[in-house]
């Protein structure tokens, strides 16, 4: 459907044009197709985004709550620590979910709570709250009711849950041998390498995938890059064969697509 097609071509355009501009072509592709608003597109993806970071910090949680020393064969003292933090963190995203149920169709809850913080804040930052609150709310009125919030969140675990499923078994092809709970915390980190902003998450997953694998678990330097460099095709790859397949459909060339970026960029800017 419209929503396939504009998160395919969105995450084509982040892995082959720089300043991932993806993420914003995906809300304007869908915008243009669903006949949105821009700011309302965007603020759906904004949602999407921490729906994606509560899931993976609850499975992150699932590694902290299962995972002993005995299972990991890198560093104990790291690990210690990580399991520490991870514990605070997993429990910060359950509020999270918490407060996300209890906003959810009521965005004006939002309103009023972002009323008394802009109060203590300096202005410029106040600005900026007010703007963030104001498309994050817009986002949160498209679920109308917690139950719709539910059924995002069920989907949401399985989609990371396969996506986790897939780490494991391309780390497992290289001869590691760590635990598919153990690849929750593979999974988180290289979350965080994705956020780095390079095209394609070339050279921040491969980082960060090589960091876990050897300081958690104890895998060569040398396996654990050929894995980093085999999991990244298989990561991304397909989909961005698929959204060129979908661009060259819609007619749109990578120099156009880079330009509707900078203009729904600016388009974006003057809305808030």
């Amino acid at each position: 459907g419209p929503a396939f097609e504009a998160t395919v071509i969105g995450f084509a355009a982040s892995f082959l044009l720089p300043a991932r501009a993806g993420e914003v072509l995906r809300p304007y592709l869908l915008a243009r197709r669903e006949n949105l608003p821009a700011t309302a597109a965007f603020a759906t993806i904004i949602l999407e985004r921490l729906l994606d970071l509560l899931t993976v910090l609850l499975l992150f949680g699932a590694f902290v709550l299962t995972a002993s020393p005995q299972t990991m064969s890198g560093d104990p003292e790291l690990f210690a620590r990580v399991k520490t933090g991870g514990a605070i963190v997993a429990g910060a995203a359950a509020a999270g979910l918490v407060v996300l149920f209890a906003l959810a169709g009521h965005p004006e809850r939002l309103g009023r709570w972002a009323q008394k913080v802009e109060r203590v804040l300096p202005a410029r930052l106040a600005d900026a709250v007010a703007r963030f609150v104001q498309t994050f709310a817009e986002g949160l009125a498209v679920l109308r009711r917690p139950g719709h919030l539910l059924v995002s969140l069920v989907l949401s675990v399985p989609l990371w849950v396969s996506i986790t499923a897939g780490i494991w078994l391309t780390s497992h092809a290289f001869h590691m041998t760590f635990g598919f709970v153990a690849t929750f915390l593979v999974t988180t980190l290289l979350v965080v390498g994705v956020a780095m902003p390079t095209p394609g998450a070339i050279g921040g997953f491969h980082a960060m995938y090589q960091i876990t694998v050897t300081k958690f678990f104890g895998v060569p330097v040398d396996r654990a890059v050929g894995a980093a460099i085999v999991l990244h095709a298989i990561s991304f790859v397909p989909v961005t064969l698929l959204g060129i397949a979908f661009m060259a459909r819609e007619g749109l060339s990578l120099g156009r697509m880079k330009k509707m970026a900078e203009e729904e960029r600016r388009e974006l800017e003057a809305a808030r």
